[in-house]
C-alpha cells in the first residue's frame, strides 16, 4: 500500500448552499425599508429631547438671573459669564450656573444660547462689582441647524415667561415692560405662543 490516498467525495445533495443573489437583495431591501422608517423617528425624538433640554436651560438661566438680581443688588447680570465662575460667589462671578452654560460658544444640546442685558445700567452698583447690572435682559435659544437639532426657537425675559417661535428662527424679544405697567406681558406678533 504505497501512496494510497483516500478522497472523500461529498455527494452534491449534501453540500451547503449559500444565499442566492436574489435572496441577498431581498434581505438588503427589507433592512433599508426598516432603516428608512426608523431614522426620521430617531431624528424627531432627538429634536424633542433637544427642545426639552433647551427649555430647561432657559429656565435655569432665568432663575439664575433673578437670583443674581435679588442677592447682589446689581440689577440683572451684565452678561452670561457673570452667572458662572468658581471660588467664592461675588457679583462678578455669582456661581449660579455651571460651566456647561457660561463659557463661549454658548451651545448646548443642539441650541445656540444668548443673553443680552437691556435697558439702562444700574446707577449706583455695589463697589465690589466690576460692571454695573441692568434693569432688563433677554435670553434666547435658537437651533444650531433648524430641522435637525431643533425646530422651535425660544426666548425669555425678566418675568420668566418663555416665548417660542415654531419656525425655528430667532424669536424676537418681547417689548420691554414700562415702569408704569411692570406686570403686563406683551408678546410681539412674531411669537407663535408662550409657555409657562
Amino acid at each position: 500500500m504505497v501512496g494510497r490516498t483516500s478522497i472523500w467525495l461529498v455527494h452534491p445533495s449534501h453540500r451547503t448552499r449559500g444565499f442566492s443573489l436574489i435572496e441577498s437583495l431581498i434581505v438588503i431591501a427589507i433592512i433599508l425599508i426598516i432603516v428608512g422608517i426608523a431614522i426620521p423617528n430617531l431624528i424627531r425624538a432627538r429634536m424633542a429631547a433637544n427642545q426639552t433640554s433647551c427649555l430647561s436651560n432657559l429656565r435655569t438661566i432665568t432663575t439664575a438671573a433673578i437670583t443674581y438680581s435679588s442677592t447682589c443688588g446689581n440689577g440683572y447680570p451684565p452678561d452670561l459669564a457673570t452667572l458662572g465662575g468658581v471660588g467664592l460667589a461675588t457679583c462678578n462671578a455669582a456661581i449660579l450656573l455651571d460651566d456647561t452654560l457660561t463659557p463661549p460658544p454658548y451651545r448646548k444640546s443642539g441650541y445656540q444660547l444668548s443673553y443680552q442685558a437691556h435697558g439702562t445700567p444700574i446707577p449706583n452698583p455695589p463697589p465690589a462689582c466690576a460692571n454695573a447690572g441692568f434693569n432688563a435682559y433677554v435670553t434666547t435659544a435658537v437651533p444650531v441647524v433648524v430641522g435637525q437639532t431643533g425646530q422651535t426657537s425660544y426666548c425669555s425675559d425678566e418675568p420668566g415667561i418663555i416665548h417660542y417661535d415654531s419656525s425655528g428662527f430667532q424669536a424676537a424679544s418681547p417689548p420691554l415692560h414700562s415702569a408704569s405697567s411692570p406686570s403686563v406681558n406683551l408678546v410681539s406678533s412674531s411669537f407663535s405662543g408662550t409657555t409657562q
